[in-house]
């Protein structure tokens, strides 16, 4: 089993900046790559960005690239995701996945990871 607990959220104006963190414990081993998703009221869980474990090679949605950065601390076993120049569009729960079946190509899929974290809410006020 791993386990996922995220950090960093909050509420924030327009054109800010917040850092969230995803602690990962447990199986870590066995963790291929990392994801980060969003869900807003109403809508469905929306694909952000995703880091391969052991390479650090990065992938962004459309909507926050030249925005956002993931990045991962191996030996701090967290990931996190830098969030600048923010918008109300970004307002959500953020959560913090794990894949431990190295499905990269599907990387933006949340059915591609297999833990989950409990989320983290941040808004973004105009």
């Amino acid at each position: 089993q791993v386990q996922l607990v995220e950090s960093g959220g909050g509420l924030v104006q327009a054109g800010g900046s917040l850092r969230l963190s995803c602690l990962v414990s447990g199986r870590t081993f066995s963790v291929s790559n990392m994801g980060w998703f969003r869900q807003a009221p109403g809508k469905v869980r929306e694909f952000v960005a995703a880091i391969s474990w052991s390479g650090g090679i990065t992938y962004y949605a459309d909507s926050v690239k030249g925005r956002f950065t993931i990045s991962r601390d191996g030996a701090k076993g967290t990931v996190y995701l830098e969030m600048n120049s923010l918008e109300p569009e970004d307002t959500a729960v953020y959560y913090c996945a794990a894949d431990a079946r190295g499905s990269w190509y599907t990387a933006r899929l949340p059915a591609t990871y297999d833990y989950w974290g409990q989320g983290t809410q941040v808004t973004v006020s105009s």
